[in-house]
């Protein structure tokens, strides 16, 4: 009788164990410090670590991308169906010597599994964040406590959700062979698990303190909800030039090619879906096609930041936020830093990496304002309604 099993779990099991290894020690930790608090700053002390090391693993992430290591492991969940590339060594030696320029080799093989092992122990933290949400909302229901303000699970058990769905992502970042849509796709998936662990550690702050939103006047408020649409597609357009390879297509600036309008292919530079270097009918990619994604990305870039300057001027003028304006400014400058390093020398490995890193940052300060803002317009239609009780109380 054959007992050879039609999948091996054994990679993915240990993949886990690292995971859960990786995820401990940070959970000792907050709970050991925030011994004595109460939930709602307990979870708010895990919300940001867990937040700090999914900035980390994003930067991590673009190391990974940028060095050419996302199929230095060519299978998944494993490397060559071992749990390490230690196992997978003959088989790593192999895919070198048969190709000793392609994407395998040992160093890259240990920067795609390190970044696995990584992304396994966040989703840990993510899996403890919303089972200690869920526990302490029971908990707070069973207390009845008056006067507290209800946490809410669903944030953590969406965020839980979304960390699935980019685990799924990354798996077939590695099957489908860096796919250009899907790696784009798996970048926007980590700056929205960033944004969702960012809006639930200002509610648990919020919830800790009892400390409400700043009302803000109406127009300043649709002016961040624009601003944080625009750098959205922004990071999707800045994530399809990385994953094209798109980025010396132009190496000078403010022209490209000698021209403020170089020959460009729009059409087939944005046809979504596509193997990478290649058209849908299985061409090479033109010169013009790269041009025009990395064009567009330098257009739509003069756009964000121009919102974001004036977003930051604007909050300026509040005093609440008025330290969220000068992290917008100070993280626009660093990108408009690292995008002339990468496009004038030569797409250095630092820069490409900060410059990631800057766009993530922005969102996570774009969200953080979000959060801790609210339309002016509902605390005047409150007070003219408390005004008006006073009144008919009065008579």
């Amino acid at each position: 009788m054959d007992t050879t099993s039609l999948y091996d779990l054994t990679p993915i099991a240990w993949l886990m164990a690292v995971g859960v290894l990786i995820a401990l020690g940070p959970l000792l930790w907050v709970w050991r410090r925030n011994a004595g608090s109460g939930a709602a700053r307990r979870l708010h002390a895990l919300t940001v670590l867990t937040l700090f090391l999914t900035f980390d693993l994003t930067l991590f992430g673009a190391f990974t991308r940028l060095t050419d290591s996302g199929l230095g492991c060519p299978d998944w969940p494993g490397c060559y169906g071992n749990a390490s590339p230690l196992g997978a060594r003959h088989d790593i030696a192999m895919a070198q010597a048969a190709q000793p320029t392609g994407p395998v080799t040992h160093s890259k093989a240990w920067v795609e599994m390190v970044h696995r092992y990584l992304a396994t122990g966040v989703g840990v933290l993510i899996l403890a964040l919303a089972v200690s949400t869920w526990i302490a909302r029971r908990r707070q229901r069973m207390a009845e406590h008056v006067g507290e303000k209800p946490l809410s699970a669903w944030w953590p058990a969406a965020t839980l959700a979304w960390v699935c769905l980019q685990g799924a992502f990354g798996a077939m970042t590695v099957t489908w062979k860096l796919y250009p849509a899907i790696v784009t796709l798996h970048l926007l998936g980590a700056v929205v698990l960033l944004a969702l662990l960012c809006i639930q550690a200002v509610r648990y702050q919020q919830a800790a303190a009892q400390r409400a939103p700043t009302a803000v006047p109406s127009a300043l408020r649709t002016l961040l909800i624009v601003t944080t649409a625009l750098l959205a597609l922004q990071i999707a357009l800045g994530g399809w030039v990385s994953t094209n390879y798109a980025v010396l297509a132009c190496t000078q600036f403010p022209t490209c090619q000698g021209s403020w309008w170089p020959p460009m292919n729009f059409a087939q530079g944005f046809h979504i879906w596509r193997q990478l270097g290649e058209t849908t009918g299985g061409a090479p990619i033109d010169f013009a096609s790269l041009t025009a994604i990395h064009y567009a990305h330098r257009l739509m870039a003069y756009v964000v930041f121009v919102a974001i300057g004036a977003l930051a001027w604007r909050l300026h003028g509040v005093a609440p936020l008025r330290a969220h304006g000068r992290w917008l400014a100070g993280l626009a400058l660093l990108q408009l830093a690292t995008g002339l390093g990468n496009v004038l020398l030569g797409w250095p490995l630092a820069a490409a990496v900060l410059h990631t890193g800057g766009a993530a940052a922005l969102a996570v300060v774009l969200t953080w304002t979000i959060c801790e803002s609210r339309r002016e317009r509902a605390t005047v239609i409150a007070a003219a309604g408390a005004r008006s009780n006073g009144m008919e109380v009065a008579r």
